[in-house]
């Protein structure tokens, strides 16, 4: 490899140097609480509008920056295995990015309930009757998904909400409006309050929401670690090449280098899967 070549790794790695710092302290919560709380300096009306269509365009598409990184490292290493692992890596990427997504779905559904509840709550305390109280808070919470409309239809036409709300449970993260159902059966049928029962439903969802944040606060930096520590290979290769060592070259052009780059990507993913397994496993807890 060439001084150039050296030079630019160098420079590469220590980019994902920083990059690793940066991300472990941008997942912090307070770090960002502070940082929201501390800017101050005015957008103008047109950035958030473009800061949108760049996230809609890049979302489902941030996969493919596997490509460009592997042809950089192709570039530097003089071979072709970077890309191949590259293209290994896009679907990999790309399914733990809908994982990623999905779960965001279903704690925004959650919180939905939640306010749905408050919603019915205020509207039954307003003096409506509970299936129109039902009907203003749908429209206002949007929170049933694909079941909305037979939610709806149920409330205004008389039919069994407690049954319809049951089944829009089934969606992911909607679990709290079986709860719903519940008191709504229990009032219907009892003649029990329908607020009050809503009303503790809410305040037992937003416990869950408190717990659900604080857990994830107090294991931000279990990620930030796993992180770090799944970035370090990057360091060691910056190092290697800073200090006038060819690392790519020995990985990829050595019968030796190749040996050890299959068994050190082995046990860096076999530490990665068993240090976010430990960290999903506190999160379920």
């Amino acid at each position: 490899m060439t001084a150039v070549g050296s030079d630019a790794l160098a420079w590469t790695m220590a980019g994902c140097a920083g990059l690793a710092g940066g991300l472990a302290v941008a997942r912090d919560p307070g770090v960002r609480r502070a940082r929201t709380l501390m800017a101050r300096r005015r957008e103008e009306p047109w950035m958030p509008l473009l800061r949108t269509r760049a996230r809609a365009h890049f979302d489902g598409r941030r996969e493919w920056l596997c490509a460009p990184v592997a042809a950089l490292v192709a570039v530097l290493g003089e071979s072709v295995l970077p890309l191949l692992v590259g293209a290994l890596a896009v679907p990999l990427v790309r399914r733990w990015l809908r994982g990623r997504a999905r779960r965001r779905e279903r704690e925004v559904a959650a919180d939905a309930v939640t306010a749905l509840c408050g919603a019915v709550v205020g509207e039954l305390r307003a003096g409506r009757e509970p299936g129109q109280a039902l009907l203003a808070a749908v429209r206002s919470a949007g929170a049933l998904g694909g079941a909305e409309p037979a939610v709806l239809a149920a409330a205004r036409f008389g039919g069994d909400v407690p049954g319809a709300l049951r089944q829009a449970a089934a969606g992911p993260g909607l679990d709290g409006l079986a709860g719903m159902a519940a008191c709504w059966r229990v009032a219907v049928d009892g003649g029990a309050g329908l607020a009050a029962g809503l009303t503790r439903l809410e305040s037992s969802l937003r416990g869950e929401k408190r717990r659900r944040d604080e857990l994830r606060a107090q294991l931000a930096g279990a990620w930030s670690t796993v992180v770090v520590l799944a970035l370090l290979p990057v360091v060691g290769l910056g190092l290697g090449a800073a200090l006038g060592a060819d690392p790519l070259g020995v990985l990829l052009h050595s019968p030796g280098g190749l040996v050890c780059l299959v068994t050190g990507s082995v046990l860096e993913a076999a530490g990665l899967l068993w240090a976010s397994r430990i960290v999903r496993a506190g999160e379920a807890a």
